[in-house]
């Protein structure tokens, strides 16, 4: 063991026996010297011995106060995934508690931040992880703090790939386990990886006002201190510049640069008792003016992670205003390290005891049994990410819900009957609508009678929860069968009349169960009845009947083609080996002027016919195009030409222009989202617009250059699988080549 690594595992264990006296601290030295054989010539991107990240994870898990068994796991958690030493030779060596966690913290490495089903089936991995035993993603969270440190030595790309799911991902959840110490630095940290702009506009901003913001606090501290000598309160008081992160999301929600922003300084007092921090209040509020409205008493109704405090905006000297939070030291560390502060695996595991503080995680899993991945990722934006209201029932009890909740959903979140049966809701004794927007406070009291009906279907467009949305799909599933059968028909047959794929679609037995048998319908009722509650999109419905009905409408085109090619035998013009600098071979004709013809935009691969113009050479047309009209009546008959494509025309890479029409659902993101893709695919846009119809329907029209049919059947696939796509289709260009 080098002298470096010797004194910090000295000073880890010294920081263990200080804070835990009865820790096993020779299974913890046993662990390190297990983990350094396996990891023993590893290095890590930075050039570092790679043990000094086991280490580094375990001084985290330290400092959030975790027992004996975490700090052992800590040391151990790359073992499994990284070295020979697996599951049983930990499980022999340190017992299984240490093994499990581990197995777990390695499980949880193994998830990957992607494509919406991967990211919906990882998420909820992770969420039985932690409901199954908080340690591991507590680990799990100390393993990516310390990753997250060390950011810069990633590849680029990675570097905001890392950063960006620590954002999105470990953060929140950091945030609602209520460690927010943790909290604040995976998130400065990611910042100054995917915004470093503003990252260190900030930092500088700071630093130009460091002496300011210094002396500002410095006379705050002393005044406090001194009141509350005087009133004999044992308190500690500090101050400090708020966060990186939480500076640069005020600037940008309140589109603010950084002179603008005032309150970025906060001061903590800590007492020893509740009576003392209202006390304290009093005290602040004689010193300095409060801001209406700016109070928060979080100790007589905490946040669901814990937290509780006092909070108040006051203003300072030169009318700044800062912030002042008000706790106690039990309320500090809880504030600091969340579920771990109370954490009592010293004494052994209280499951009990933190049964309510995870609850949240199995509504949240109980609810998305059933759930399609796109719609259990807006319900983890929504319940776990989003901030929360606190009401009361008229009985006192505190019940919280997301912001933007309504009284529909504080109904079937105290139970389904009681949502079923609403009639109304009264908000602070009076009837209000049963959309409003619920506020921290209100009283709400939920209207119900025996003969209501059920919910209504305008409901779902109304609830925030995905509990509420849930509870009543499953209402309609149950009771309205034949009302859902007959809305789902209605709203189908309307789209396919829309989309001109009706007849396609009733007229053919194999597209009906083709379409079933991808969404495992046995009849086409049960389709029917999941459309009208809403158990399956319309969208996805008519995206599978486009491609059946896409499929055997080929199948046919070519039938008649080959039945005609017998009936009616022509003799095809030999292709000569010629070549043409315009990339078409006119029968007949050598060297002649080429243009495409702007009312079918041909591309190699398409049948083609030539048409010879007066003055103007020979336009080249499809052979479907509505123009190519070869009978006997038609007295420009002879002016028809044979042409085909120059077979080296791939060979020169030229490009060809030819113009779609896509039809889309009015919304926000269907254009950005094509012009991602086109770009992705590194095809040339010569046009790109968008306009929205009356009917709830958009189009967009794009006039792009391609190699030929081939690539552009495959880039209208990838179009008409785009989110909010109808239909894709070729259409004249305003444009030519």
């Amino acid at each position: 063991m080098s002298a470096p690594m010797k004194n910090r595992i000295d000073f880890l264990i010294e920081r263990v026996e200080k804070q835990n006296p009865s820790a096993n601290v020779k299974k913890i030295r046993a662990a390190y010297e297990c983990a350094a054989q396996a990891h023993e010539g590893q290095k890590r991107r930075n050039g570092e011995p790679y043990i000094i990240h086991p280490v580094a994870v375990a001084e985290i898990i330290v400092e959030m106060g975790l027992d004996t068994d975490s700090i052992c796991a800590g040391l151990l958690h790359d073992c499994i995934e990284d070295t020979e030493f697996g599951y049983r030779e930990i499980e022999n060596k340190f017992g299984t508690s240490v093994a499990e966690l581990v197995d777990g913290v390695t499980r949880l490495g193994m998830l990957r931040y992607s494509k919406e089903q991967e990211q919906f089936e990882d998420l909820r991995k992770m969420f039985m992880a932690m409901a199954k035993d908080i340690r591991v993603i507590l680990i799990k969270l100390a393993d990516r703090l310390h990753n997250a440190r060390t950011f810069q030595y990633l590849p680029e790309r990675k570097q905001r790939d890392k950063a960006l799911e620590t954002m999105e991902i470990y953060a929140p959840i950091a945030h609602r386990l209520g460690m927010s110490r943790i909290k604040w630095e995976l998130e400065d940290l990611c910042l100054r990886i995917l915004d470093p702009i503003g990252y260190q506009e900030i930092v500088d901003g700071l630093e130009q006002q460091s002496e300011r913001y210094e002396d500002f606090l410095d006379h705050i501290k002393e005044s406090i201190s001194l009141k509350l000598n005087e009133a004999g309160i044992r308190h500690d008081i500090s101050a400090r510049v708020k966060h990186i992160y939480s500076i640069y999301r005020k600037m940008y929600s309140q589109h603010k640069t950084m002179n603008e922003i005032y309150d970025i300084c906060a001061v903590r007092v800590i007492v020893d008792t509740v009576a003392d921090c209202y006390n304290v209040l009093g005290y602040v509020h004689d010193l300095y003016k409060p801001i209406p409205g700016r109070f928060k008493d979080y100790i007589s109704t905490p946040k669901p992670n814990g937290y509780q405090s006092l909070h108040t905006t006051v203003i300072g000297r030169d009318g700044i205003p800062f912030e002042i939070q008000i706790r106690t030291e039990e309320m500090h560390k809880m504030a600091e390290y969340g579920v771990a502060a109370h954490w009592k695996y010293k004494q052994g595991l209280d499951k009990v005891g933190n049964e309510q503080a995870f609850s949240w995680i199995r509504q949240l899993l109980e609810a998305q049994q059933d759930t399609e991945a796109e719609d259990f990722i807006k319900a983890i934006k929504v319940d776990l990410f989003a901030d929360e209201v606190f009401v009361f029932t008229p009985k006192g009890d505190v019940v919280n819900m997301p912001a933007g909740a309504t009284p529909i959903d504080l109904a079937y979140a105290i139970h389904s009957a009681v949502g079923n049966r609403m009639t109304g809701a009264k908000v602070n004794g009076r009837i209000a609508p049963i959309d409003s927007q619920l506020k921290n406070g209100d009283i709400v009291e939920i209207l119900t009678s025996k003969e209501a009906h059920g919910p209504s279907r305008d409901w779902l467009k109304i609830v925030r929860t995905t509990e509420a949305r849930n509870k009543i799909k499953q209402w309609f599933k149950k009771e309205c069968r034949e009302e859902n059968i007959i809305k789902g028909k209605e709203d189908l047959d309307r789209e396919l009349r829309a989309n001109l794929l009706y007849n396609g679609f009733y007229e053919n037995e194999e597209v009906i169960q083709n379409t079933l048998n991808k969404f495992s319908y046995q009849t086409i009722d049960e389709m029917y009845a999941a459309l009208g509650y809403g158990g399956i999109t319309l969208t996805k419905v008519l995206n599978k009947v486009k491609d059946e009905v896409g499929r055997v409408r080929r199948a046919a085109e070519r039938l008649e083609k080959a039945e005609q090619m017998a009936n009616q035998p022509q003799q095809q013009p030999q292709k000569k080996n010629k070549h043409s600098e315009s990339g078409v071979i006119v029968e007949g004709i050598d060297n002649c002027l080429i243009k495409f013809a702007r009312c079918c935009t041909p591309i190699p691969g398409d049948d083609i016919i030539g048409f010879i113009t007066r003055g103007y050479g020979v336009s080249i047309h499809r052979r479907d195009c509505v123009n190519v009209r070869i009978n006997e009546e038609d007295k420009d008959r002879s002016r028809w030409v044979n042409c085909w494509w120059d077979e080296d025309l791939l060979e020169r890479n030229n490009k060809f222009s030819t113009a779609l029409q896509i039809s889309t659902r009015s919304g926000t993101g269907v254009l950005a989202d094509i012009a991602v893709l086109l770009a992705q695919a590194k095809v040339n846009v010569r046009d790109l617009n968008a306009r929205d119809l009356e009917d709830g329907y958009g189009v967009i029209n794009a006039v792009i250059d391609v190699s030929g049919v081939r690539q552009l059947k495959h880039i209208m696939t990838r179009i008409k699988n785009t989110k909010g796509v109808v239909d894709v289709a070729r259409i004249a260009s305003d444009t030519g080549r």
